[in-house]
């Protein structure tokens, strides 16, 4: 058995060709099974994911337990070959598109979950209502959104097979809503080069006016701010501000 990732609340750990992802007694069992369907349903898709085999309750909490894959992340390869990047982007951004052509009707609406973290936040009450104004101003789309789609979800085997891995905030709806999130994360990592590069990259790539994606951002950033992390709360309170993409 190997250890891979420990927090207070969660832990991934390998057993031969299986995975446990374990989580505390913290987290609420709906949500638990929430991330285990939405694995499910990802998988009768085209995009390569790691088999759901089972469910179980533990001493410690619930576990989700997967086919192990063997590779590197993306991020890892892109740490070690920074002359690569470019290439990298392209792939990343590929398969990004490639997930949005996907169909999973029974996955829960973009919208939906996006007006529920509105309500949740600590923004004031006039900033919440254009929040929710701006969000019900969107199309609705049925695409498959990732909800996370940054390298790290990503396992590139030594065949060179791309797996994306981690769809417990899997959705339904609009690109642009998950190209903004993948924008949010570079800029919250600091790596504020990578995320104007693959702005412009997927813009170009899915024929999506960064404008589109920008409308998204205020509401991303919203619901990213219901983890309440005091070190990203500057940068998404810049966001928030509903009026300045307009």
């Amino acid at each position: 058995m190997t250890t891979l990732i420990e927090r207070d609340n969660k832990k991934i750990y390998r057993d031969g060709k299986k995975l446990f992802k374990v989580f505390g007694n913290s987290f609420k069992k709906s949500d638990v099974l929430n991330e285990a369907l939405n694995l499910a349903r990802i998988e009768e898709t085209d995009i390569n994911t790691p088999e759901l085999l089972y469910v179980e309750k533990r001493d410690d909490g619930w576990a989700i337990v997967t086919s192990y894959i063997e590779g590197k992340t993306l991020e890892e390869l892109m740490r070690e070959n920074p002359e690569k990047e470019n290439e990298y982007l392209e792939k990343f951004v590929d398969l990004q598109l490639k997930i949005f052509e996907q169909r999973a009707p029974h996955l829960n609406k973009i919208k939906d979950k996006m007006h529920s973290k509105i309500s949740a936040s600590k923004y004031e009450a006039t900033i919440r209502y254009d929040l929710h104004n701006r969000l019900e101003h969107v199309k609705d789309h049925n695409k498959v959104l990732h909800g996370d789609f940054v390298p790290s979800n990503i396992i590139v085997t030594e065949k060179g097979e791309y797996y994306v891995i981690d769809w417990s905030h899997a959705t339904q709806g609009n690109a642009s809503a998950d190209a903004a999130r993948t924008y949010l994360v570079f800029n919250l990592e600091g790596k504020k080069e990578l995320a104007e590069k693959y702005l412009k990259l997927f813009s170009k790539k899915a024929d999506i006016p960064v404008q589109l994606i920008q409308y998204w951002m205020p509401i991303v950033a919203c619901s990213e701010s219901t983890k309440n992390i005091e070190s990203e709360q500057e940068l998404l309170d810049s966001w928030v501000n509903v009026f300045e993409f307009q």
